[in-house]
């Protein structure tokens, strides 16, 4: 989710959409990510996507930033066009992958932009049109969604449609825009029923899922969190790391700052990379001004890493 500052409009006419989409759509498909929904409102923006090979900061951050640029250069203006960073909220895909992708199509009936379903149908400016097939958008995966109604496309595309007229009633949903623990368990009435039996439940204001989903993200990010506290109390940085893998796999720093592309140079790049992001959590961009290599090369080499079997990152 991404607001324009103080409220104000982000975008002042059709081509400003046409060019943010266009934008978005580059970004997705380079980044291999996959979007469910998306809706584009005056002055905000929902997007419900699967991070990719670059994950969601990096897609975002080239998005915004590139558009910020477009649109103060075109309608002359200067100054931050959006709100703080973007909001971003981890949600769990079993539990709620279609409520989402409803809630963000029927935004604009909600903000009394649109009045009925056809006129839904009709709008050029969310996900909607391309799940029903009035609009073509690659980079976004509307055949995933079908799929959750039945395997025939016909049934499926008619089910879809009285899902979305069941919505379209709803007004905002504080199980979805709530605080955590709402999300959680589907609504306050959960939340005092959970309390009344003395239940306690793990949340997260930047979570929605269920209490064990909720755990397991936390548990993940703590243990990458102690990992890399432990690295930088025992002073280690990336030139350290740079040093042990190339001792390791027999290559010099010459060479791998060099850009070489012999195997075992990219295999230590590669290695080099995840560790640093794994124990130090560099960014890409910042292990690749040392590895010489582009950002995307870096990605792609940790990529790489990740999928090998037979060796992996030091502790």
């Amino acid at each position: 989710m991404v607001r324009g500052i103080d409220k104000t409009a982000i975008f002042k006419d059709d081509e400003d959409k046409a060019r943010f989409l266009e934008r978005l759509g580059h970004n997705i498909t380079e980044g291999k990510c996959t979007v469910y929904a998306w809706v584009l409102m005056s002055n905000h923006v929902h997007i419900l996507f699967k991070s990719g090979r670059d994950g969601i900061s990096s897609v975002m951050r080239r998005l915004l930033t590139w558009y910020a640029q477009y649109y103060n250069r075109r309608h002359r203006r200067m100054g931050h066009l959006f709100e703080n960073r973007y909001k971003s909220i981890l949600c769990e895909e079993d539990a709620y992958l279609l409520a989402l992708v409803r809630y963000i199509h029927l935004n604009p009936m909600r903000a009394g932009i649109l009045k009925t379903m056809e006129d839904l149908d009709h709008y050029s400016w969310s996900g909607h049109r391309t799940i029903i097939d009035r609009s073509k958008d690659p980079w976004m995966d509307a055949e995933y969604i079908l799929a959750q109604f039945g395997d025939n496309r016909r049934k499926a595309l008619r089910e879809y449609r009285r899902f979305m007229a069941e919505g379209a009633g709803q007004g905002r949903s504080r199980e979805l825009t709530g605080g955590g623990l709402v999300r959680s368990q589907g609504g306050w009435s959960q939340v005092l029923a959970m309390r009344r039996r003395g239940r306690k439940e793990e949340f997260d204001e930047r979570i929605l899922g269920g209490g064990d989903f909720v755990n397991n993200i936390l548990k993940e990010a703590e243990d990458r969190q102690l990992r890399q506290l432990k690295a930088k109390r025992s002073g280690k940085n990336i030139q350290k790391i740079i040093e042990e893998e190339c001792r390791d796999y027999g290559v010099s720093s010459v060479e791998l700052q060099g850009g070489s592309k012999r195997r075992k140079v990219s295999n230590a790049r590669a290695t080099i990379g995840l560790r640093s992001r794994e124990e130090l959590g560099l960014s890409a961009a910042e292990i690749a001004r040392h590895v010489g290599v582009n950002t995307s090369g870096i990605t792609r080499a940790i990529e790489r890493a990740e999928s090998r079997s037979g060796r992996k990152y030091h502790k």
